[in-house]
């Protein structure tokens, strides 16, 4: 019986998850949102441009799981399932589906439109509908709200980072398929 996932797999994998991991810890807080900015919006939107769905949604379920056991990975060194569940959870269930988007999205032959349109698709909408529904649902913030305190303060970042993921995942694919 083949394994769906060997050895390069795993290691990207793991490296991306890492990514996501560190990434948490570049953060701004912002006093006027319980959302903090956090450099995992751009590991996220990296996972989904150069991995396949399967495995950014592997990459993505470790990264949660790891933050479920313990691990400081969530934003600013957060941890344990009240996370999960908290007023920010939904962007964590938005970075799963989201990173899973932007790989479905990008196609097989993808060109920098292509990543660019499926990171903005991915990385930025369907993120941002999970965590404002789970902010406004937690917070009972009317949606408007929770989009103006969720949403708004992230935008200008987030429209940067969807430029960055785009061009770097455009001029490091065509050097992740060669055979070594």
């Amino acid at each position: 019986m083949k394994s769906r996932l060997n050895v390069i797999d795993t290691t990207r994998i793991s490296l991306f998850a890492s990514l996501i991991c560190i990434s948490g810890y570049l953060i701004i807080p912002l006093p006027f949102s319980p959302v903090p900015a956090t450099a995992q919006s751009l590991a996220v939107m990296l996972t989904g441009s150069l991995l396949s769905p399967l495995h950014a949604f592997v990459t993505l379920l470790l990264f949660i799981l790891l933050g479920i056991i313990g691990l400081p990975v969530f934003a600013g060194g957060a941890s344990g399932i009240g996370v999960l569940f908290g007023p920010t959870g939904g962007y964590l269930a938005g970075f799963l589906f989201g990173a899973v988007a932007v790989s479905l999205l990008k196609g097989r032959k993808p060109d920098l439109l292509r990543y660019g349109l499926a990171n903005l698709i991915g990385g930025i909408v369907v993120v941002y509908l999970l965590g404002i529904l789970r902010l406004s649902q937690m917070t009972g913030m009317t949606l408007n709200n929770a989009f103006v305190v969720g949403a708004v303060p992230f935008l200008a970042g987030d429209v940067v980072k969807v430029f960055l993921a785009a061009t770097i995942a455009w001029k490091t694919m065509p050097h992740l398929h060669r055979k070594y």
